[in-house]
């Protein structure tokens, strides 16, 4: 099921187990490793704060591979188990983990719903799929009992959100989604800048959209080409709950960028991390915005959509010398950081007179951790603040993630919004409360797409 090419952003590049002693129970397999859930060591339901995390993947390519490199080395995590639709993927990854825990007991799946069943000692799931897959594998994860760190952009269209955040609810599950800007330094002074009103009324927030393809997807198909052994490629698991389509081994090479069945095109390739940082920095998690204009282009560059409050943010492929960039524009000042940036660029110096104060007031009025740069990414010479450390420690504390569920959900209504703005090549209104659009019936269409049986997202 992993066939996520790597972000295009600074992203690429991670204890021996403690075994449980005790009397094998009668009819036991003799040398099967136990695993016992953190929730069960836990008192009335949460996990311990010294306890294992037993975690585990699916669909971890080259994306998902980074992401869980930076889990092991969280001294809690455990991974226990691997699915992916590729053999040669799940190998990979299982290889990889035992050699970090020193043993040979990650177990591998093909199929993710076989993992969840019989696999009674997962705790969280890392989801690192397609776009296709991330909100549907998150529901029936969450609704198995899991924990969900899922790989962005997290739904494919605003009722797979709606579902994402009612099955989170409903099952009483922690969820983050892996918009990990949310989770650094130089981001969150930018943040705070806006937030504390140090660039005074602001007006105009912009957000980076991917430079490459564009909003009209593909609405063909590839050529088909015989079908490999489904040990090797499950190709009917990797479709999920897509239309049915011949299987051509482009897709499973990431070539499903840019097709309409998989993808949320330019937009949502960046947006998903764009948008969510402008909407989280306004204070506004729990809406979208209002209106829609289109342009006449192929990209969506320039599209200038508002909020309720009148607060404009623009669409925007240029302008910053990195990756995913914000930049937030006020009466008092401006403010902009994209990847890579040692600070923040400001207006004026004395903008970054406290900045480092600004991060320690945040985290200590948030809980949320802060670690130094990892080295990792030579893009990033600052500090990022744990995203993955968020993750679990919510997972023991059981309170809301930076990137929970209603985050994911409203910030994925706007690039959806943005989506169907320029595939209807007209200006719409949006009411975020009702969740669809205004007085559009051909834009309501959009809200959701079919889901091929047996798939479902009921949670």
């Amino acid at each position: 099921m992993s066939d996520q090419p790597l972000d295009p952003t600074p992203q690429t590049p991670p204890t021996r187990r403690e075994f449980l002693q005790g009397a094998a129970a009668a009819g036991a397999v003799l040398g099967a490793p136990l695993f016992v859930p953190a929730r069960v060591l836990g008192l009335g339901g949460e996990t311990p704060a010294n306890s294992r995390i037993n975690l585990a993947g699916i669909g971890i390519g080259p994306r998902g591979t980074f992401v869980l490199q930076r889990m092991l080395r969280e001294k809690e995590v455990q991974f226990v188990a691997v699915c992916d639709v590729q053999k040669a993927r799940r190998e990979a990854v299982k290889l990889m983990a035992d050699k970090h825990h020193g043993g040979k007991d990650c177990a591998t799946f093909r199929d993710f719903r076989e993992m969840l069943e019989k696999h009674k000692g997962i705790d969280a799931v890392l989801i690192a799929t397609g776009d296709r897959w991330h909100a549907l594998a998150s529901i029936l994860a969450m609704k198995a009992g899991k924990d969900v760190y899922s790989e962005k952009p997290s739904c494919m269209t605003v009722t797979e959100g709606q579902a994402v955040v009612a099955a989170a609810k409903k099952h009483k599950r922690v969820y983050q989604t892996g918009t990990q800007r949310l989770s650094e330094a130089n981001f969150t002074i930018a943040n705070e800048l806006l937030r504390t009103g140090r660039l005074g009324k602001v007006h105009t927030v912009r957000a980076h959209i991917a430079p490459w393809d564009d909003a009209y997807m593909r609405r063909d198909h590839l050529p088909g080409q015989p079908e490999p052994d489904k040990e090797l490629v499950d190709w009917d698991l990797w479709l999920g709950p897509c239309p049915k389509r011949p299987y051509n081994a482009a897709y499973v090479k990431g070539g499903w960028r840019g097709h309409y069945d998989f993808h949320t095109s330019c937009i949502g390739e960046w947006g998903a991390h764009t948008f969510a940082q402008c909407q989280v920095a306004l204070g506004l998690v729990d809406a979208s915005p209002v209106s829609y204009t289109y342009v006449n282009n192929r990209t969506g560059d320039g599209m200038v959509t508002t909020f309720a409050n009148g607060v404009k943010m623009v669409l925007q492929r240029e302008g910053w010398r990195g990756t995913c960039g914000v930049r937030y524009e006020g009466s008092e000042g401006w403010v902009a950081v994209a990847d890579g940036y040692k600070a923040p660029e400001v207006s004026s110096k004395a903008l970054l007179a406290d900045a480092e104060k600004l991060v320690r007031a945040y985290t200590e009025r948030t809980g949320r951790p802060i670690v130094p740069g990892d080295g990792l990414d030579s893009k990033d010479p600052g500090h990022r603040m744990g995203h993955v450390r968020d993750f679990f420690d919510c997972v023991k504390s059981r309170k809301p993630t930076v990137a929970n569920p209603e985050v994911m959900h409203r910030s994925m209504s706007t690039v959806h919004a943005a989506n169907i703005c320029m595939w209807l090549k007209r200006d719409l209104r949006y009411d975020p409360k009702k969740e669809e659009f205004v007085d559009d019936a051909e834009a309501n269409k959009y809200l959701s797409r079919v889901i091929r049986k047996p798939w479902s997202l009921e949670g």
